[in-house]
């Protein structure tokens, strides 16, 4: 069996990168050249709206701050689900140590999923969490 040597690997590596960099900077300048000239109107400026015209301004819309935690366990526990799935392709390789891993990891986050109901933060609604300060933090002026 040949060792390959580091530098003898290097050159199609080099030149990969260069051809992609050369490709990139003729996509770019040929696109710069034949792109159209159109100057900004008022339709080119608003963001699209899926055909919707928009009404209004943003600083008027006021989301709710359980719109953005529930994004965000979302977020969570749809990365859980990544990382089940990746140990149930390779569970029968992995064998009892595997196992024993993936239990401690749907340990923990069933943990802090019970944290999560716990502490109300997965309670829609203003009036269903309180403490001293809520009246203060709440949309719109409401109280708690």
């Amino acid at each position: 069996m040949t060792q390959v040597q580091p530098t003898e690997s290097l050159g199609p590596f080099l030149t990969y990168s260069l051809a992609v960099i050369a490709l990139l900077a003729v996509t770019l300048t040929v696109a710069w050249f034949l792109g159209g000239r159109v100057a900004p109107r008022r339709a080119t400026v608003e963001p699209f709206e899926s055909g919707v015209v928009p009404v209004g301004e943003a600083d008027s819309v006021r989301l709710s701050i359980e719109f953005f935690l529930v994004a965000m366990f979302f977020v969570i526990f749809d990365l859980e689900t990544i990382f089940v799935f990746a140990w149930a392709v390779g569970a029968y390789e992995l064998g009892w140590a595997g196992y024993a891993a993936v239990a401690c990891f749907i340990t923990i986050l069933l943990v802090a999923l019970v944290y999560e109901l716990g502490t109300g933060a997965l309670d829609w609604g203003v009036r269903q969490r309180s403490g001293p300060d809520r009246a203060r933090y709440a949309a719109r002026g409401e109280s708690a």
